[in-house]
Parts: C-alpha cells; structure tokens; sequence
C-alpha cells in the first residue's frame, strides 16, 4: 500500500524548494556565476528536488511494482518506471528522466558541468516539476478512489 502521507510530503517539499527556485529566475547569469554561494545553493536545490522525486518514484514502484517490473538500474529509470505504473505519461518521464542525469552531474561534481546550463535549467526544472507533482497527486488520487471501490465491493 503506498503511503499517501510520505508522497504528500515529499511533494510539499518539491513545491517549497520549486518556489525558491523562481527567486533565482531574477538573477542575470553573470550575478550567479559570480556569487559561488548562489550558485552552490542553486545546484542544492536542483538536487534536492530532482532526489525528492527519485524518493517518490522509488517509493511508488517498491509498493506496486511487479516481478516483472524488477527494480530499476538506477535514477533515470525510476521515472520511465512511473509510466509502466501509469503514474506519468510515457512522454512526460521520458523527458523528466534526464534530470536524474543532471542530479548525477551535480552531485558527483564533473568538472565539465556547464555552469549556464545549470542557470538556463531553472526555467524548465520549475515546469517540469511542477508537472510532476500534479501527475503524482491525480495518481493518487485515482488510486484512492480505486482503493475505495475496492473496500464497498467487499463489504458487499
């Protein structure tokens, strides 16, 4: 059984930390360049948002996946995962899925990581997510009125 509570938070979470993510928006990207902790503070919030929703996906297909669905590889595959749970469209994870590619360049430190692609992801990170979010709560939402479904069948 998924716990809603757990999902809802984490959501929260992501919510919180995509609002944080506008005020960055203002800035030009020699202001973030220039200011190491802005910049250092903004790759903490990409990763701790794209980790948030790792959390969810794996959360998610622990609890619903099935033997065929074995475990994913890694982070990128958890989201693709969603889709075969019906949790994301299909198009919409295999999109997403990148950012658990963009979460591993910023928290293994590549030194190629391009500082004004971080700076120009705000804009979609804020999108994408935003979307994500709703996707995962119209998913449990159905799922709870599945659920619900459920227990008046067997009371009958």
């Amino acid at each position: 059984m998924l716990n809603a509570r757990l999902i809802k938070k984490k959501i929260d979470l992501i919510q919180r930390d995509l609002e944080r993510l506008i005020d960055f928006k203002d800035f030009t990207f020699d202001e973030m360049a220039k200011d190491y902790i802005k910049y250092a503070a903004l790759k903490n919030i990409f990763m701790e948002i794209i980790g948030r929703g790792i959390d969810i996906n794996e959360h998610i297909i622990a609890r619903l996946g099935s033997y065929q669905n074995l475990s994913p590889r890694d982070y990128k595959e958890t989201f693709l995962h969603m889709a075969k749970l019906s949790a994301l469209p299909e198009s919409f994870a295999k999109k997403i899925a990148a950012s658990a590619c963009f979460r591993n360049a910023i928290v293994h430190d590549y030194d190629d990581l391009d500082e004004r692609i971080v700076y120009k992801t705000v804009g979609e990170a804020i999108k994408q997510y935003s979307d994500y979010c709703k996707h995962i709560l119209k998913f449990l939402d159905k799922r709870r009125a599945e659920e619900k479904k459920q227990e008046v069948r067997i009371k009958k």
